[in-house]
Formats: structure tokens, sequence, C-alpha cells
């Protein structure tokens, strides 16, 4: 009996100790299937992303033309059908490129020249002349130009009619005074007067003329002179003086 106790407490000591792990199963990291596909994945992202993708040879990309997504690749480097089985995704049919179409030019109707209208002349342009005009036929425009030119006589100027009323030029030039500076003798004007002869008249050449007219400068009828210079209404002679030099 003393003989099982021993042997009973091995037992017993053995069924206290952690079980060991299993190093086949993966290290930890799953079943080796899972592992496995996981490498093939990222084998073919890593190829994908160093592979050159060759530009269409048109615009225009028809269906067609577009290479067969599960044709093999001529480099070696795994296709996009390939791609998509190692990832598990359903495989895409690549859309032809359209480009829009260049729009028609706009024409705009030329503006209709209305009869008898010669437009803008372009006889200052140099280009335009010259590729339609020669020396010989230049000399032959003149020629008829010179052939229709006429020059009118000389004839004596018209008498002047006598009943025009007073010179103007000819007082002006008679007189030496400045406009305001008095030289005749005038009674008493009121203003009132003054302003009502003044806008009876047009203008103040017409004024002058018909304070000339009434026994100006020396008398004054029409109150258009209250200062006395002999110039009526604001009339002034410094032109016609200017004129003569």
């Amino acid at each position: 009996m003393r003989a099982w106790l021993p042997l009973c407490a091995a037992l017993a000591l053995a069924a206290c100790d952690p079980a060991i792990p299993d190093s086949g199963s993966g290290v930890g990291f799953g079943d080796y299937d899972s592992y496995q596909s996981q490498l093939r994945r990222d084998t073919a992202l890593a190829s994908s992303s160093r592979q050159t993708v060759q530009p269409p040879a048109s615009p225009v990309a028809s269906a067609s033309a577009s290479p067969s997504a599960a044709a093999p690749s001529a480099t070696g480097a795994p296709t996009a059908a390939e791609i998509d089985q190692a990832l598990g995704r359903t495989p895409t049919t690549a859309q032809p490129v359209i480009t829009p179409a260049a729009p028609a030019p706009v024409r705009t109707a030329a503006a209709p020249r209305t009869a008898g209208s010669a437009g803008i002349s372009d006889e200052q342009s140099f280009e335009a002349v010259s590729s339609r005009e020669s020396i010989e036929s230049d000399a032959q425009r003149i020629a008829r130009q010179r052939a229709q030119f006429e020059q009118a006589p000389v004839t004596a100027l018209p008498d002047r009619p006598q009943d025009t009323g007073p010179n103007l030029a000819q007082y002006a030039l008679s007189t030496t005074n400045q406009p305001g500076e008095k030289i005749y003798r005038r009674g008493f004007t009121s203003q009132r007067k003054f302003d009502r002869a003044c806008a009876s008249q047009p203008s103040a050449a017409l004024a002058q003329q018909a304070f000339l007219a009434a026994g100006g400068p020396k008398r004054d009828k029409l109150g258009m002179d209250p200062d006395g210079d002999g110039f009526a209404c604001g009339w002034d002679p410094r032109p016609f003086r200017a004129a003569k030099g």
C-alpha cells in the first residue's frame, strides 16, 4: 500500500503542469492556409504597383480594341484577373473613353453692302493700293482727274448794298478808347431803361447798329450807352482792331 503513495504523488504533479503549445500550428498566426493566401495577395499587389501601364494608341477606345482581362501578361506580371482572384474581388469591365467631338465652327454672315455705298476707303494702305494699282494706272487716273478739273474765273467783288445800316468794322477801327472809358456826355438813364432797350435787340452787334443809326455815338436816344464810351449793350470793338493788326 505504501508503494502506491509515491506513484500517486507523481501523477498528481504531472497533471498540474501546463500544456506545451503546438509549434506546427502557425506560430500563433492562424493556420498555414491563411498564411499562404495572405502571402499571395501581398505578392500580387507589389507586382501590380511596379507594372508600367502603356498609353492607348487612340484617345477613343473601343471594346474590340481593348485587351481581354483573362489574357496573360507578356511581361510575366500578374494580370488584373489574377489580382482580382487573389483579392477575392469581382472583375470589372473597362469602359471605353469617350472624347467629346469638337464644336462646329460658327460662320457669321457678311454684312450686306448698300448699293452706292463705297464703304471705308483703303487708299492709305500701301498693300491694298499696290495690289490693284500700278504706275501706269495711277498716271492714267491722275490724267483723268486733271482733265475734269475746272478753275473758276476771277471776278470783281460785288458792291455792298447801301441799306445794310452802319458798318461796325469801319466804326470799330475809327475808335481808340477801351470799353467803359467815357468819351461822350450822357444824361440820366435808369438801369431799367437800359435793360429794356438791350433786351429788345437779338445781339450786341445789332444793338450797336441800332445805336449808331439812332444818332450814336454822340447822342443816345435809346438809352443803350449810359457810360458814354460809344459802345452799346456791351459791344466790344477790340476783335475788329485785332483782326487789322
